[in-house]
């Protein structure tokens, strides 16, 4: 890649290299192998109260990756974790990885039918879920290849007395674990007990095995798996840290930085930026379970003098509307990164006059691992973009025919760079349609690149919703709601939500006359994820269509601002 094509790159700030070099690692087990080296006793990991250092977080995970081992899994073998921020999550996911197999990231709030659709299409053989979902395991599991279970509880790592303190709120004060029945499941804790009495052993891994099969919503209504490699996460992960220095250097001599970790570790974002840089750095990730508790969240906070703080713009703006967040010590806050959706000016002045930290918006998606561009981290300047080109990508803006257009023209955002997706997990159709020959990703994102290198998204070629950072496909709703006896035919589209950036808007043509909101909802309940789930719904008598019949999203998308 010569530096001469990319112009942006005078624009980087002082000490922001153009390129990183991904060999310096050959996997991510020899990155986690030189954390838990070098900072083996600093603190890796803290939620609820207890902390995990590099050298426990070695040997934690060396029992998981071990006792994997000797139930046959490992290099290719699939396992999926099903877990919120708790301490299980990083003991589990290091143990998956140093045990040669592929992590399987799963969303705790999936329904049964987003599980069977993820578990079947991974071919995850084992799964590490917390025991309040494990109710949605067992209507699956007579469905999906998963035979290997082992249920966790929140307390499992906070200590014998707070661990049984927790367990017993959890389970029959705050009633948060439904009943189940997984007769074959093993507990986590037997499991790192008899993880322990074994040896880890070496495994081969390199540039180009998977690491990850990290899932995304598909156009056609169904969700695949971006091929995440090693080398594309280290990759991103050294972008993030080349990209962030100019923050980086405001840690003082033998500091290291505390990252509030609010969004999910199962989410592309958090797992890099979160997870991955501060193992690279040494440093310490605040887990925060359950963040939509904003009163619980600040408390949390309140102990802590953090430093890095990723967030989307619903989470920045529901603490800047929390009274108590305002009176926290943010004296060493030196990098706020705003990702997942676009992040409001007016959450950004505010955060920046709350803080004193400016909000750095970045871009990326599960199939860049995430980061492609982020604006600088040593200004406070509100770009109103996504920023530029970390170090070793390229942007290129390109019209349908896939040729690139000029600065200042509009077509789809395309994403070249080491941190780029091998490809859709058994989809080579469906990855054929988002690669160029010359090696460009197509994010359906339409943008116009300035003269300085700065992108700004103007609109989306899919019909994607984004709500609170996550991906919603319209198909994906039509096609549950299809299912109802009482449906004719229906639509979703994305509507401007102010807590959520976009929500869900369900148009509906009824075939049953007598069919109500109320009924949908509760289908909707029964089928989808909380934040796929239409905020609104509007009967219609009819929908607006093509002279194919094709229904006319983009149509009812315009009514509604017309409205």
């Amino acid at each position: 890649m010569g530096a001469n094509d990319r112009f942006w790159l005078k624009h980087y700030p002082p000490g922001v290299p153009a390129d990183i070099d991904y060999n310096q690692y050959k996997s991510l087990v020899q990155l986690l192998d030189e954390a838990f080296k070098k900072y083996s006793a600093l603190p890796a990991y803290t939620c609820m109260g207890a902390t995990l250092t590099y050298r426990q977080l070695d040997e934690q995970s060396a029992a998981i990756g071990a006792w994997l081992q000797s139930k046959g899994f490992g290099k290719g073998k699939r396992v999926a974790i099903m877990l919120p921020n708790v301490l299980q999550y990083p003991v589990v996911l290091c143990g998956v990885l140093r045990a040669g197999c592929t992590v399987v990231n799963v969303n705790p709030l999936y329904t049964p039918r987003e599980l069977e659709h993820q578990l079947k299409d991974s071919g995850a053989d084992a799964i590490f879920i917390l025991e309040n979902f494990a109710t949605t395991l067992q209507q699956v599991l007579d469905k999906v290849p998963t035979k290997t279970v082992v249920v966790c509880a929140m307390g499992d790592m906070l200590g014998f007395v707070k661990g049984l303190l927790v367990n017993f709120v959890v389970r029959n004060v705050k009633k948060m674990v439904p009943e189940y029945s997984l007769p074959s499941a093993q507990r986590f804790l037997e499991v790192l007990a008899d993880g322990h009495r074994m040896t880890l052993k070496a495994v081969e891994v390199g540039h180009d095995d998977v690491a990850f099969l990290q899932y995304t919503g598909g156009t056609t209504g169904v969700s695949k798996g971006a091929t995440l490699l090693h080398r594309n996460i280290i990759a991103n992960m050294l972008q993030c840290e080349a990209w962030y220095q100019p923050a980086l250097k405001k840690l003082k001599p033998g500091e290291y930085p505390l990252t509030v970790t609010a969004l999910p570790l199962y989410h592309i974002f958090a797992l890099t930026v979160c997870a991955m840089m501060s193992m690279r750095i040494g440093g310490q990730c605040l887990l925060i379970p359950n963040p939509r508790d904003i009163p619980g969240f600040v408390k949390e906070l309140s102990k802590y003098k953090f430093h890095v703080f990723p967030a989307v713009n619903t989470l920045f703006n529901a603490l800047l509307n929390n009274e108590d967040f305002k009176k926290l010590d943010f004296s060493r806050l030196i990098l706020t990164a705003g990702g997942g959706m676009a992040v409001q000016e007016a959450v950004a002045q505010r955060w920046l006059k709350v803080t004193g930290c400016p909000i750095a918006e970045g871009y990326g998606l599960s199939e860049t691992s995430p980061v492609a561009t982020a604006n600088r981290s040593d200004t406070d300047k509100f770009t109103g973009t996504i920023g530029l080109p970390v170090p070793s990508t390229e942007i290129a803006i390109l019209d349908d025919a896939g040729n690139k257009l000029p600065v200042g023209a509009t077509g789809e955002i395309a994403i070249r760079g080491p941190q780029v997706m091998a490809g859709y997990w058994n989809r080579p159709d469906e990855t054929a349609k988002v690669m160029t020959p010359d090696g460009f990703f197509r994010t359906g994102d339409i943008g116009i690149m300035d003269a300085e290198g700065y992108t700004k998204i103007v609109d989306r070629k899919k019909d994607m919703i984004l709500v609170s950072g996550f991906n919603v496909y319209p198909n994906e709703i039509e096609g549950v709601i299809a299912m109802h006896p009482g449906v004719l035919e229906c639509a979703a589209v994305g509507v401007p939500d102010e807590h959520s950036g976009e929500a869900v808007k369900l148009f509906v043509v009824k075939k049953d006359p007598a069919l109500t909101e109320r009924d949908l909802q509760e289908f909707c309940k029964e089928n989808l994820t909380g934040y796929k789930k239409p905020k609104y719904i509007e009967f219609r008598t009819d929908l607006p269509k093509t002279n194919v019949g094709k229904i006319l999203r983009r149509e009812l998308r315009d009514q509604k601002k017309a409205a």
